[in-house]
């Protein structure tokens, strides 16, 4: 594997246990939320510089409904960021707080709260449509060349439960009321501990992925038939 790509692998991961941090406000607090947040954003800037090569590909070549859609993904993913990123500044009151920096910081905060839950969504999205990149990763780490069908099912099962209670926490928590800011404050539950906190945003994660991924398998798997037809 060329030094690149363990690099982008390695901020992919980093960025991946921020947004877990990032999300459970309650356990970590406002300041290491603050340096989370400002770490996420550098991680994030460095993910974009070493991915360059995308934005200069945005009006060549022909657009099918996977890369159309992967294309919508990657800039509401941006979008999300620099909005965070924006409104973060704004609300610090600890790294950016001496800074002459001034802004509405009611509407900053409306945006954060909204661009949290939305940026935490499209990041699970953007992990599934490469999640045949992970599971290939996954298959050399462990030196498989070829997998049972036993090992398959079960993890297939493994899969449809974790999306399955990430669909019941993501309904529990009433996350589309925040990202469509029908509620404007986050109700934290401070008692609930830490491995819960981890397991719902965990298993959240993977229904996005879970979806994800078997959306650009079908899509895939369409479009390879209609070619076949013509």
């Amino acid at each position: 594997m060329k030094a690149k790509m363990k690099i982008k692998m390695g901020i992919d991961f980093l960025m991946t246990v921020l947004l877990f941090l990032l999300m459970s406000y309650q356990i970590i607090g406002q300041k290491l939320h603050e340096w989370f947040g400002t770490g996420m954003l550098v991680l994030f800037l460095l993910h974009n510089i070493l991915n360059i090569r995308w934005y200069g590909s945005l009006f060549k070549g022909k657009y099918t409904l996977l890369r159309a859609m992967q294309t919508l993904i990657n800039i509401s993913v941006l979008i999300s960021m620099l909005c965070l990123g924006f409104s973060g500044i704004v609300l610090s009151r600890h790294i950016f707080a001496g800074l002459p920096i001034q802004g509405p910081m009611a509407t900053a905060r409306t945006m954060h709260l909204a661009a949290s839950y939305w940026g935490f969504v499209l990041m699970s999205i953007h992990l599934g449509f490469h999640w045949s990149m992970v599971l290939g990763l996954f298959r050399r780490l462990c030196n498989r060349k070829k997998t049972s069908a036993t090992f398959v099912w079960l993890m297939r099962f493994i899969a449809i439960f974790i999306a399955g209670y990430g669909a019941y926490c993501f309904h529990k928590q009433n996350i589309v009321s925040y990202m469509f800011l029908k509620q404007e404050f986050v109700f934290f539950d401070f008692e609930q501990s830490a491995v819960f906190v981890f397991a719902e945003y965990t298993a959240m994660m993977g229904l996005w992925v879970f979806i994800s991924f078997y959306a650009v398998k079908g899509i895939r798997k369409i479009t390879s038939q209609s070619r076949r037809k013509e």
